[in-house]
């Protein structure tokens, strides 16, 4: 380079342009790259890249690949954390059994400090360095302070408050028993109309996921969306925390960082492992007068797959067993994830992100390409002998695992 005296070297030398949503130059000398300049090593990195290649500019289609990076997964967190005795343990499960409280405890307690901390990388960077907590709520506080000033970068100034507001509702959103976003909760009177290219302009910078209703377990699931209903989460379930200030405190109370909200923290941490695993964002379902509601529904291939998460004592979901009367030929796997009961068995896939405990399972169990972690079965989950070979049958034949 001209600046530092660095050599560029055709096929040693990577080249890195960073922030390249503020340089449409950038991204269009990506094709004189590849078609021109196909020795060298280019790659871009940009927080608003969605934004930027949302807007009617050229662009090299076809010649580019793209790697979306998401915050750390809670694996990663304890591998940067230096729990390799934690993840070797969750690694070595190949077969149905107990985790013993001398593991199960402490994967517990960094679960919620994962809570705290969240999977930015410079968030778990300054705990697993500092141990200082208030560093990282500085952190924290820092990246949410970046975010809403990219939001004056929206092309129509005005609609900056309109998507500062909509932000600061997602905590208010979520605290409600039933979280179906409302958009009088950003402003009272406020129409969908007049904040859904602020609340589009979240999305497409990836900062939230928008979870819409589904009205069917079909496939494709895009199909049977009610475009008319959905739930917003936060990218990460570190920044939510934040954003509600909550304060680290509550990790000594108890069970009480994944009650708070309604849940919607443990909801939040749930989607954030789902949405690492799955081409198709997840869905939720829910009815009423009664009500019912099942927190998400994930496709994994010609599967859809519902999934319930309780953070309370109370693990009984009616909204599983009405899915399960209502869509019974449709449904070959119920998922529930909660705390530790007293009457499990474990079951390990080297799978989700999630050390929550699966609680009650219909059928077969899912295989997906990610870090390991532990699941329960209820003892009374099988009502035959046959039921469970049947179970275990299944289970080899998506994870390959024997038991």
């Amino acid at each position: 380079m001209l600046v530092s005296g660095q050599k560029v070297l055709p096929k040693e030398t990577l080249i890195i342009f960073d922030e390249v949503q503020d340089c449409q130059n950038v991204l269009n000398s990506l094709k004189y790259f590849y078609e021109n300049a196909n020795e060298y090593h280019v790659a871009c990195a940009g927080s608003l890249l969605g934004i930027a290649l949302a807007k009617p500019s050229s662009f090299p289609v076809g010649m580019v690949d793209f790697m979306q990076i998401n915050p750390m997964t809670f694996t990663e967190f304890l591998m940067a954390n230096g729990d390799d005795i934690l993840v070797n343990y969750l690694n070595s499960m190949n077969e149905i059994e107990t985790i013993p409280d001398a593991f199960f405890n402490p994967l517990y307690e960094k679960l919620k400090m994962y809570y705290i901390t969240g999977g930015m990388p410079e968030s778990v960077k300054t705990w697993t360095q500092e141990r200082d907590v208030e560093q990282m709520q500085t952190v924290l506080s820092n990246i949410l302070g970046a975010y809403e000033r990219d939001f004056a970068k929206h092309p129509d100034p005005k609609d900056f408050t309109k998507i500062s507001m909509v932000w600061k509702s997602i905590p208010s959103q979520l605290a409600r028993e039933n979280k179906k976003f409302l958009y009088k909760v950003v402003k009272e009177g406020a129409r969908a109309r007049e904040y859904e290219d602020a609340l589009q302009w979240l999305v497409d910078a990836n900062l939230v996921s928008k979870i819409y209703r589904s009205t069917a377990p079909g496939l494709p699931i895009s199909a049977y969306d009610d475009l008319s209903a959905f739930k917003l989460y936060l990218v990460d379930v570190g920044l939510l925390r934040r954003l509600s200030l909550l304060a680290p405190s509550a990790f000594g109370e108890g069970n009480r960082l994944f009650t708070e909200f309604k849940g919607a923290i443990s909801e939040n941490y749930v989607l954030q492992a789902l949405k690492n695993q799955f081409e198709a964002t997840p869905r939720y379902w829910s009815v009423e007068n009664p009500r019912y509601e099942v927190d998400f529904l994930i496709q994994r291939e010609n599967d859809i797959i519902p999934v319930e998460v309780k953070s309370e004592d109370n693990v009984e979901s009616r909204s599983l067993k009405k899915f399960k009367e209502k869509f019974e030929d449709r449904v070959k796997l119920c998922v529930l994830f909660s705390q530790r009961g007293e009457d499990f068995t474990f079951f390990h896939s080297a799978s989700y992100s999630l050390v929550c405990i699966m609680d009650y399972i219909l059928s077969w169990n899912i295989q997906m390409e990610s870090s390991s972690d532990a699941f329960a079965i209820p003892l009374s989950a099988f009502s035959s002998k046959e039921e469970k070979d049947s179970f275990t049958k299944l289970v080899h034949g998506y994870t390959g695992k024997q038991f």
